[in-house]
């Protein structure tokens, strides 16, 4: 019995080890060391039925640590949606699990070769990381690749997003997997030739990125950013007797004295996702005292409806005046959140519109990405929350000055969802060669360069007004002019060889038994 659930203890471990590269944690050698366990126990495994279930347990070895903030929101409104949050967290770590399963799985078809399992089994886990990115609209959180966020490493992004830090993450994987089995066969030049390459493919790697980084940046626009975090806690936003002493709060960070370090006062205003506790459509006196308390134009995060009744999720410009310059709606909603998907229009009628949604029948989507033009600031692209996620959100539109994320991550608790959301956003940075400004609700703020590095920061759980100068824009990246295309094109003609793999494999056999029969 012990020797029958022993691969499994270790694929738990291993799902496990590679679950500490994410943030908040960063042990990217552990990781690395995990992924490359789980590439070793499955091409050991008898048979793809074996795989499959080793696979699957350590997929959910890696993403119940990574993904246990899942549970937060579910604990904001403890008494009724608590009961909730186990089952969400153990459907979501089992869902993402079956990207781990699936892509094995199909590997270990495509051949019983130990050493070519663990090739194909890479190859396949990158690209069914391309599917997670857009299966059901899209969830490529705690990908391999992040464990490389905050190294020089990330500098590769720039080349080719995401996938191509996956790709490394999996190599190296792989590199290390394949040379415990030539060791284990006995082939020990070889394992060792495996031990030398890989870690001088990833030293070229650091090396490279280290000399990008030391590369200087060019000179910012010279505006000044004001970033206000008011660290409201989620359970008490909407309180009825407490909104009003929140928004006061907003806006005493607004009028706060400049930072004399900088020598100006800030050009332009950011609050935070649905920061505003009114319609935009119907504000009182609300838009005037922004005004008034920020004495210069500010973007704010704030909910609307239009005139069909459609509520969105939005971020205003508001001039000196209060008078609504420029508005974005949300266009990439989260699933259960902000809507809820397939049955959106009964589950509005029973009351329910998704756990963030502060309106019953849930957020309409806005139209798509679009530019916000802030005048002297330059050209915006806003992302609102779980927008920042997605590099195609960052597409569609003209080139940008700059990247603006306005969120509220007080749905995530302060332990490891809001690190891993900021991890994402800087790389976005990095991909799009765009610095980005991050205004967060209870952190992360920040201000981040063009090639991802953190230049200003206000800490998880701090109140405060952040001021920062805006940094200067790199030209397109690499990864800017093609994005994913060409990761879609060759990894689709990988798995359909892969798939088609078994067959061609029987027919080959039967090939060979009708020549012998002769």
């Amino acid at each position: 019995m012990a020797q029958r659930l022993l691969p499994y203890l270790t694929a738990l471990i291993a799902g496990a080890l590679a679950a500490s590269g994410q943030a908040p944690w960063g042990f990217w050698p552990l990781a690395l060391a995990g992924m490359a366990l789980i590439l070793w126990i499955t091409a050991r495994a008898p048979g793809p039925a074996a795989v499959f279930r080793r696979a699957l347990v350590a997929g959910l070895g890696q993403f119940l640590p990574a993904m246990v903030w899942i549970v937060d929101p579910f604990l904001v409104d403890a008494a009724t949606t608590a009961w909730m949050a186990p089952f969400a967290l153990l459907l979501m770590a089992g869902g993402m699990a079956l990207f781990w399963a699936v892509p094995l799985w199909i590997a270990a078809r495509s051949s019983n070769r130990p050493r070519a399992r663990i090739w194909r089994g890479a190859l396949a886990l990158v690209a069914f990381e391309a599917l997670r990115g857009i299966l059901f609209t899209g969830f490529p959180w705690a990908l391999s690749g992040h464990v490389w966020i905050g190294t020089p490493v990330d500098q590769i992004a720039a080349l080719g997003g995401p996938l191509l830090l996956s790709a490394l993450t999996l190599s190296l994987a792989a590199a290390l997997a394949g040379a415990a089995i030539r060791a284990g066969q006995g082939d020990w030049r070889r394992a060792a030739l495996a031990l030398i390459l890989a870690p001088l493919a990833l030293g070229g790697t650091w090396v490279w990125g280290s000399q990008r980084l030391a590369q200087p940046l060019p000179e910012g626009p010279g505006q000044i950013l004001r970033l206000v975090q008011a660290n409201v806690p989620q359970d008490l936003k909407w309180r009825y007797d407490l909104v009003r002493p929140f928004f006061e709060r907003h806006l005493d960070l607004s009028a706060a004295p400049a930072d004399p370090a900088l020598g100006a006062a800030p050009d332009l205003v950011l609050w935070p996702e649905t920061s505003a506790p009114f319609l935009l459509d119907r504000p009182g006196d609300g838009l005037q005292m922004i005004a008034a308390a920020s004495q210069v134009p500010s973007v704010i995060g704030i909910q609307r409806r239009n005139e069909a009744g459609q509520y969105f999720n939005t971020l205003a410009l508001i001039d000196t005046e209060g008078a609504v310059q420029a508005i974005y709606d949300k266009h990439h909603l989260v699933p259960f959140g902000e809507y809820v998907p397939l049955i959106g229009d009964w589950a509005a009628r029973q009351g329910w519109g998704g756990l963030a949604a502060q309106v019953l029948s849930g957020y309409t989507p806005g139209p798509g990405p679009e530019l916000m033009d802030l005048g002297p600031a330059g050209r915006a692209l806003p992302l609102i929350c779980y927008e920042a996620v997605f590099p195609r959100n960052l597409r569609g539109t003209e080139r940008p000055d700059w990247l603006l994320q306005s969120t509220n991550d007080a749905w995530f608790g302060e332990r490891i969802g809001p690190f891993q959301h900021f991890a994402q956003a800087r790389l976005r940075a990095i991909e799009t060669g765009l610095p980005l400004a991050r205004v967060a609700n209870t952190g992360i703020s920040a201000m981040v360069d063009a090639r991802g590095r953190v230049t200003a920061a206000l800490p998880m759980g701090q109140m405060g007004a952040l001021d920062a100068a805006l940094p200067g824009a790199l030209p397109p990246t690499p990864y800017a002019r093609t994005g994913d295309l060409p990761w879609y094109a060759g990894l689709s003609l990988a798995m359909a060889l892969m798939l088609a793999a078994p067959r061609l494999r029987r027919r080959q056999a039967r090939a060979g038994r009708e020549k012998s029969d002769r």
